[in-house]
């Protein structure tokens, strides 16, 4: 049994605790998801109260639907999905009302991990970082998040083609035209060299559901 499967079932397990009444179960659901649930709405979202805001509601909304789930799709497909659309919303409400979040804290946490409080290479980081931001948050809605799901979430491809209700061909199109697009994103500043996240970096960011190696790595 690979270790996808263990997940799998370990979560059908939890799953089917929690709906006999197992308020334990349902527990070790949301510390088994919950800091990727709040990473995918950060990332989606980008701002660190609205992500936290959605995590706890999108597992409030599944626990009172817990007794109606069939189980036709995995727990962390189901509130993946709702991660995903409640998180978009949020976005797209923020933008109607001509708000923006000042601070962003992914760009921060970069900042904080690898500047190692040298003042003149906090200066650059946070102005290389924040142009990879700008390239990801610029991507169309579907592609900016079929990548954090890929990159940042580690979901393979099917994984998310379930998420998303299309075919694995799409979420390979989809990653593949993301790369070429982030890639000229980036060509007009004609950086001098690229930059290699640093290993702490790299690190903390993935402890925190926050790696963007699709932009770090300069894969085509």
């Amino acid at each position: 049994m690979t270790h996808a499967e263990r997940e799998a079932a370990t979560a059908t397990a939890l799953v089917a605790a929690a709906k006999s009444g197992d308020g334990r179960a349902f527990e070790s659901l949301v510390r088994r998801y919950r800091k990727r649930i709040f990473a995918l709405a950060l990332h989606i979202c980008g701002s660190s109260s609205e992500a936290d805001d959605i995590t706890q509601d999108v597992f409030l909304k599944a626990y009172r639907a817990l007794p109606e789930f069939e189980g036709r799709s995995q727990f962390f497909t189901w509130v993946y999905r709702m991660t995903v659309n409640r998180s978009l919303n949020a976005r797209r409400d923020r933008a109607r009302r001509g708000e923006d979040t000042l601070d962003d804290p992914r760009l921060e946490l970069a900042v904080a991990v690898d500047a190692r409080s040298n003042p003149g290479r906090e200066a650059e980081l946070r102005q290389t970082y924040a142009r990879l931001l700008r390239a990801l948050d610029g991507l169309p809605g579907d592609m900016r998040t079929t990548v954090i799901l890929v990159s940042l979430q580690g979901m393979s491809h099917g994984e998310v083609a379930v998420v998303f209700n299309v075919s694995e061909g799409t979420i390979a199109w989809r990653m593949h035209e993301a790369r070429r697009r982030l890639h000229l994103a980036m060509a007009p500043e004609k950086l001098q060299r690229k930059r290699e996240l640093s290993a702490e970096l790299s690190r903390v960011l993935g402890e925190h559901g926050l790696l963007i190696p699709i932009l770090s790595k300069g894969r085509a």
